[in-house]
């Protein structure tokens, strides 16, 4: 019977053939309809725009014609060459009351003013918007305004033309709400029965509020654009790049859309562009641009109007559909790969068996799993795998444990069981650094055996083992948990003691260790007493380095076997006896110097 071999491969493949020619259908499929959704939604930006564009025309055509109903007024001309705007006067009032009325239906009306010729341009009626509605201003708060461009520009016209202002920001004084909001103003002369122009009336339009109106029915996701003819932002989202040339600091819009330069040049009356074919210029969004001229050929003769759409809100239906051809791949993929799995599993499950167990090779419970019993191949390798594991385990247990008896052979003394020379080194010198990172002491207590020598010769050496590692144990037991003995060599041992207590318990530690070498030690049935003398030398007093500390805790230890036996010293006790014995030697050498001058000063006989 053939196990599965090509055939299942084969099989493998095929199925990864067809998810991967499904997978690349639903991606074209899904790229395809992206672009078909971003050209739907330019084209209705474009119309959105247009429309727009439109209106407000035809907006600032209406006012317009509400410029020339004004100027067209009975009596206003008369008004204009025989009023000076003091005192009562009946039919400016008339005027003014129209004038209010005007005010009162058209809320984007900022201001609107008969401006006479006469007294340079004295405004004669003018009506002001501000927070609690309107304001008539009268009498001495009526300015001059000859010297304004939109004043003497329209005075110059023929009576029915209409004069359009450049998009500006308000800036004159006691404008009421119309000061610092953008405003174009619309102007038109007014004329007496003999044709002279006798003054002009002007209409100051709030673009933001004329552009909100414009654009209520508009979806609330669409991003509004408004420039001038040299591209200007008068409208942004941002609205710190808006009116930039007020500030010193201009924002065009040529320069964010560079798409959009033709409109400016007019090569071309419109644009779009969308952050699919053009991520660099319409990041994230779909955009349409439409050059519109308004109002008459003076002025602003054109503005630049655009719209914008989030490309996430444009593409959700691709996403829907996205989402559906992602799901269908990986419904398909997931049954190719369930039944890939049942497959791949059941060929590759002894195999995983064994490289579980190669992987966790003293694992008992992993060898467990091993198919022992099986008699193909498998089996074979199965059986050799145990047995090679079983010997490597054997072989490394043995290894560790010499390993073990290496470390402890190489850093304790094999006859006492204590750190040996090296190993207490390293212990000493570790201390001493602790010792002056916290400024504490410690004390090093040289021990060495008074009598062991007379033992050894006396008794043997297997006695005089026994009697080192008894010492060793008596040692044990005076110290300190945190204290540290070591046997150096022969019958030298070496004590460390650390912490505060070092200075004040090393004398009492001392004591104590010839007390206990001192006691009777029955050996073999051999009764013998070793006794000891001990040197006994302080970090930082004496010294603060390792090799000086153990020089003179041994010269302390000859000075107290020098002394007698059985007895210690301390470093500085050697020195102060050194100090005292030079001091008594000097007394000495001057009594002698004096008893020789005195003897060559007596008289020969």
């Amino acid at each position: 019977m053939m196990r599965p071999g090509l055939t299942f491969k084969l099989s493998i493949l095929l199925a990864c053939i067809g998810v991967l020619a499904s997978g690349a259908t639903g991606y074209y499929t899904y790229r395809a309809n992206r672009t078909m959704l971003v050209n739907e939604a330019g084209h209705s930006l474009l119309t959105s725009t247009e429309l727009l564009g439109q209106r407000f025309s035809v907006a600032i055509a209406d006012v317009a014609a509400d410029a020339l109903v004004l100027a067209s007024l009975p009596s206003l001309a008369d008004v204009a060459q025989t009023d000076n705007g003091v005192g009562p006067n009946a039919p400016r009032e008339q005027l003014a009351q129209v004038y209010a009325s005007f005010m009162v239906h058209h809320p984007e009306y900022l201001q609107i003013r008969f401006i006479t010729r006469k007294h340079y341009g004295l405004e004669l009626i003018r009506f002001d918007r501000d927070g609690d509605g309107l304001v008539r201003v009268e009498g001495n708060r009526l300015q001059e305004k000859g010297q304004f461009a939109y004043v003497f520009d329209t005075l110059a016209f023929s009576p029915g033309r209409i004069y359009t202002s450049p998009i500006t920001v308000n800036h004159e004084y006691g404008a009421h709400a119309a000061e610092g909001k953008p405003t174009l103003r619309l102007g038109t002369p007014v004329a007496d029965a003999g044709g002279a122009v006798v003054g002009v009336v002007i209409i100051d339009i709030d673009l933001a509020g004329l552009l909100n109106r414009l654009q209520s029915d508009l979806p609330s996701d669409y991003q509004v654009y408004l420039a001038n003819e040299w591209g200007d932002f008068l409208v942004h989202p941002d609205a710190s790049k808006t009116f930039g040339f007020d500030r010193g600091r201009r924002v065009l819009m040529q320069d964010s859309f560079s798409a959009t330069r033709p409109l400016f040049d007019q090569s071309k009356s419109e644009v779009q562009l969308n952050g699919l074919v053009r991520p660099g210029q319409a990041a994230g969004q779909v955009l349409a641009f439409v050059r519109r001229p308004f109002g008459a050929s003076e002025g602003n003769r054109f503005i630049v109007i655009g719209l914008a759409k989030p490309l996430d809100d444009v593409l959700s239906g691709a996403t829907q559909l996205g989402n559906r051809i992602i799901r269908m791949v990986l419904v398909f993929s997931v049954l190719a790969l369930f039944l890939a799995i049942l497959f791949a599993r059941a060929l590759t499950k002894p195999l995983h068996i064994l490289a579980y167990a190669a992987t966790h090779l003293f694992a008992e419970h992993a060898m467990e799993t091993l198919p022992l019993k099986r008699t193909d191949e498998i089996g074979v390798l199965a059986r050799c795998f145990d047995r090679l594991r079983r010997e490597i385990k054997s072989q490394m247990d043995v290894l560790h444990n010499k390993q073990r008896e290496l470390v402890h052979l190489a850093t304790h003394d094999g006859l006492t069981g204590l750190p040996n020379r090296m190993l207490f080194m390293q212990k000493l010198e570790t201390a001493i650094e602790e010792a002056t990172q916290r400024q504490e002491r410690l004390a090093v207590l040289f021990v060495d055996l008074d009598r062991f020598k007379q033992i050894n010769d006396q008794f043997g050496h297997s006695i005089g083992d026994k009697v080192l590692a008894s010492v060793a144990q008596r040692l044990k037991q005076v110290l300190f948990k945190a204290d540290v003995a070591a046997r150096l060599g022969g019958d030298e041992f070496i004590v460390m003691i650390e912490g505060p207590r070092s200075a004040e318990a090393a004398p009492g530690i001392a004591s104590r260790i010839m007390a206990v070498l001192n006691e009777e030690l029955l050996i073999d049935g051999q009764r013998m007493t070793v006794g000891a003398s001990i040197g006994i030398s302080q970090f930082p007093d004496d010294s603060a380095t390792v090799e000086e500390l153990l020089l003179h805790a041994d010269a302390a230890m000859y000075a107290a076997k020098a002394g007698g036996r059985c007895g210690y010293l301390r470093y500085q006790d050697v020195l102060e006896a050194q100090e005292a014995q030079e001091a008594q030697k000097r007394e000495q050498e001057r009594a002698s110097e004096g008893a020789t001058e005195g003897r060559e000063a007596e008289p020969t006989a």
